[in-house]
């Protein structure tokens, strides 16, 4: 089994778990075991090291903890796919590149089209511009050999570049009041990875111990936590000898080593903690407008529009060629899967709305809708498509 093979049995098996911790989650929360649920999300956690402390509930642990190694995870591919992958070429990264970007723009237009005069609102702007790769591939794979391989690529290729697209927009627009000591301190540690990098340093433990120093730094300085596995991934080295002159890859053997608990503990985790969504205190009139509105307008039409006529013009221009032994009506429906932004889109949610209860979680809901609708209407299109 090669690689892709394997990064994609790996993310389609996510995304069946994804369903099931999702549907565990609604069902306790709308249930006599909700004040458990909620107990637990709440959870009080806390770290000391002399005079420093990071005391956090188990959500918060979980969304700026949990959620940087799974940063550091999309930091490794991103890396691996520019330097030697689908990435590493102005061919390859052609289509799925410009399929990216409209897929983030188009979906981010309409969302402020609908909520341009509330400036609340407005901070969720970067909410449907996400894909939920695990999802994306879960449904691919149980098309099978319906869905050619260029396709499985070319999905995957968009959603890293969808996802480097989201690692920006959370660096450029959701930090908060900045603290400069712990920016220099992050500084700091980011330029002692670099060195050893430089150095051939290949001893994992050493790039882990100041790959925590530079999280806890980040965590402390108001640029969300996240980022710093972003920044520690883009450090690992990609090409190293080992003393006995044979070829030794860190940044493939980390990969290869998150995926499990990424896939499998890390991601369904997070759905856990943040899809349960008391469904008793929202209402169709909720549903309708607003935020939950531009959210499910972007994901689920703003997605597919962007994905599929950005990457219509192109090929039709002869800047890229359509994917090997693919349709027109396969690429639709591609584009369509694109629409699931769960848990990314969940994650947007979080940092633009801090306040669980602001929009009575029917912009969670939205999410939810609009990401297996795309998931229904993408599996079907494709069903049918020759």
């Amino acid at each position: 089994m090669n690689f892709l093979e394997e990064f994609i049995k790996k993310e389609s098996s996510s995304g069946i778990l994804l369903i099931f911790v999702t549907l565990i989650a609604l069902i306790l929360q709308n249930s006599m075991f909700s004040g458990v649920y909620n107990a637990f999300l709440h959870t009080p956690v806390e770290i000391r090291f002399g005079h420093l402390q990071i005391a956090n509930s188990l959500l918060h642990w979980i969304n700026d903890g949990l959620m940087a190694v799974f940063f550091l995870l999309i930091g490794l591919e991103v890396k691996r796919e520019l330097l030697e992958g689908q990435l590493s070429s102005i061919s390859q990264i052609a289509l799925p590149g410009i399929a990216a970007v409209g897929g983030m723009a188009v979906p981010a237009l309409l969302y402020i089209l609908v909520n341009h005069a509330d400036a609340t609102a407005m901070r969720g702007w970067a909410i449907p511009t996400a894909t939920d790769i695990a999802f994306a591939l879960g449904i691919l794979a149980l098309l099978g050999k319906r869905v050619p391989v260029s396709l499985k690529i070319f999905l995957m290729a968009l959603a890293i570049i969808d996802d480097l697209g989201a690692i920006i927009i959370i660096a450029l627009f959701y930090t908060v009041e900045l603290s400069t000591i712990s920016i220099i301190i992050a500084a700091l540690s980011l330029a002692v990875l670099i060195i050893m990098n430089r150095l051939g340093v290949i001893k994992k433990a050493a790039y882990i111990v100041v790959g925590v120093i530079l999280w806890v730094s980040v965590l402390k300085s108001g640029v969300h936590a996240t980022l710093a596995g972003v920044a520690l991934a883009f450090t690992i080295p990609m090409n190293s000898k080992k003393p006995d002159g044979s070829h030794y890859s860190m940044a493939k053997e980390m990969e290869h080593d998150l995926h499990y608990w990424v896939a499998f503990f890390i991601l369904p985790l997070f759905a856990f903690v943040n899809a349960g969504i008391d469904l008793r205190h929202v209402s169709l009139p909720q549903m309708i407008s607003g935020v939950p509105l531009g959210t499910m307008l972007g994901l689920f039409v703003g997605k597919q529009l962007g994905v599929f006529g950005f990457s219509w013009v192109m090929i039709k221009a002869g800047l890229a060629k359509m994917p090997e032994k693919s349709t027109w009506l396969q690429l639709y429906g591609v584009a369509v899967l694109t629409g699931i932004g769960f848990t990314m889109s969940l994650f947007v949610n979080s940092l633009a709305f801090s306040d669980a209860n602001l929009y009575q979680q029917a912009d969670k809901l939205a999410i939810l809708v609009a990401s297996f609708s795309a998931g229904i209407a993408g599996y079907l299109v494709l069903r049918i498509a020759r």
